[in-house]
């Protein structure tokens, strides 16, 4: 059946998840493709919608009601998912949880949130912290036969829907949280990613923002979500591509990089592709063009945070050097400003925080549990909340950036990553893109580290291009060299570390955190001038 998108106004997700059970009912709605170890599993928006009444009884019956939190610390999955829209349809707080995490992460979301019910994955360890009752991945899974609860409660657009963590990279996680109607502001800024029927393969674990926000939109717009397998591998990315004929395939341009190194995907079949999205991080213009010219199909970026939802995009059209270089333009709906340090907004071509405002951004940061059932019972971390998003609607992001004469949103860095030589401002990101083509790297990342002359200097861990064994303190002087070409002096590294990989978070971002504890320690290896 080839899915349409769903017509009419709705309330809530409820609505919508109901009307495509109805008009979309034997569409594939999620499909676990077919691995080494498993056959391939599917199920249809009808099914979905069934299945979700069973194992919303199953929830009632364990005192989940409106108000309530459930904690899913399960993977990527249709269970996750069935259990996502049981627990919307109770009025209930979905709560995902990175099974990335580390073990005192999750206790403090299970003792921020006290959930009526946490389920689990089959054979996994119990955690620490309250967890409420606790459930299996089958328990939830025998209960999509079984009965609904007696009653359903009302549901109000106002009403949270979701709790969503932040990666923790800065301290322990911060919940931002969502309602309907943000979840309806994400659907009503689709845009070319999303189009009725769509067959889409994105790598984001079901517990990010990427994937919790946006079931409106996939619901509405009848696309099928093809579930990445994990671990995540470039080999199984293109054979699910070719065999689920995928329209809209995502990933970062970590994971495109390694996919275009497959000898297999210049024999696959990727008509059905029409678009390929990245983002996370900015990816080197030859990737752009080696993407464009491997798939056959447009290449987009896309921007945005935890908190925001969503940012920004470059659109199909876009010159390469502007899917290199820019997040592109704000998505519909969105207004942006780059403010200085006062707040006041900033000249093009000059960096400040960057701010962003729309219906789609989080109502505030998670505070504690529910005192009620809907908004009203919501508890929020006031000062955390306060810190970020105004009054009118502005968030404040981590990120610095600048606007160019055509609007794009270049990225510089975030907040967290700044450092200041000698009393300058440097920006990583900055550093890296200039650096990014050098034809002796692979991938190169930029972190500041203590100097007792200085106050820090930058040191770039770098990945040296396959095959070759640089002599250290020659790639520095060559890396100066470069960095001078474009950025003013100061923002020329200061030590070079040659390293086999670099370390990725669970996002697949590479984790800064764990490059500038080295940095701070690092000696044998590294090279300065």
């Amino acid at each position: 059946m080839t899915a349409r998108q769903i017509e009419g106004d709705h309330a809530t997700l409820v609505d919508v998840l109901r009307a495509a059970g109805r008009v979309n009912g034997d569409a594939e709605a999620y499909v676990e493709p077919a691995t080494d170890t498993r056959s391939r599993t599917v199920v249809t928006f009808g099914e979905w919608d069934r299945a979700a009444d069973g194992v919303a009884g199953l929830f009632a019956r364990h005192g989940v009601g409106p108000g309530t939190v459930v904690c899913l610390l399960l993977p990527s999955s249709i269970d996750y998912m069935v259990c996502y829209a049981a627990a919307v349809r109770l009025g209930a707080i979905t709560s995902g949880i990175n099974l990335r995490l580390g073990a005192a992460e999750v206790t403090s979301i299970l003792g921020r949130t006290v959930p009526a019910v946490t389920v689990l994955d089959d054979g996994t360890a119990t955690p620490d912290g309250p967890t409420g009752s606790l459930l299996s991945r089958s328990d939830c899974r025998a209960a999509t036969i079984g009965p609904p609860p007696d009653t359903w409660p009302g549901v109000a657009p106002s009403d949270p829907v979701a709790v969503v963590w932040t990666s923790g990279t800065t301290g322990l996680p911060k919940g931002a949280v969502f309602d309907h109607d943000s979840l309806r502001a994400v659907a009503e800024a689709a845009d070319v990613l999303s189009r009725a029927g769509d067959r889409r393969l994105s790598p984001l674990p079901f517990a990010h923002v990427g994937s919790m926000t946006r079931v409106w939109d996939e619901a509405a717009n009848g696309v099928t979500t093809v579930i990445t397998p994990t671990p995540w591998r470039a080999s199984d990315a293109v054979a699910v591509m070719e065999a689920e004929r995928v329209t809209v395939a995502q990933g970062v341009p970590t994971q495109w990089a390694l996919v275009l190194a497959r000898p297999e995907l210049a024999g696959a079949d990727l008509s059905s592709l029409r678009v390929a999205g990245t983002g996370a991080s900015r990816p080197p213009a030859e990737l752009v063009a080696g993407m464009r010219e491997a798939l056959g199909v447009p290449v987009v970026v896309r921007y945005t945070s935890t908190e925001t939802s969503l940012g920004t995009g470059t659109m199909p059209g876009d010159p390469d050097e502007a899917v290199a270089t820019s997040v592109g333009r704000p998505v519909p709906g969105v207004e942006i400003r780059v403010a200085g340090d006062d707040g006041s907004p900033v000249v093009d071509g000059e960096v400040g925080r960057i701010r962003l405002r729309s219906a789609a951004v989080m109502r505030g940061y998670w505070g504690g549990p529910p005192t009620g059932p809907g908004a009203a019972g919501l508890h929020f971390d006031r000062a955390a909340t306060d810190a970020v998003l105004a009054g009118d609607g502005w968030l404040t992001t981590g990120d610095f950036g600048y606007l160019d004469d055509d609007g794009r949103l270049h990225l510089v860095g975030r907040a967290n990553e700044l450092y200041i030589r000698g009393g300058y401002n440097v920006y990583p990101a900055e550093v890296e893109a200039a650096l990014g083509d050098h034809p002796g790297l692979e991938q190169v990342a930029v972190v500041g580290a203590p100097d007792p002359v200085l106050g820090e200097i930058g040191v770039a861990f770098v990945v040296a291009t396959a095959g070759t064994e640089p002599d250290p303190a020659a790639l520095l002087a060559d890396l100066r060299r470069t960095a001078q070409a474009t950025l003013a002096d100061y923002k020329a590294p200061d030590r070079v570390v040659v390293v086999d990989r670099l370390p990725l978070t669970s996002m697949m971002k590479v984790d800064k955190r764990v490059l500038a504890d080295r940095a701070g320690l690092e000696t044998n290896g590294a090279h300065q001038p």
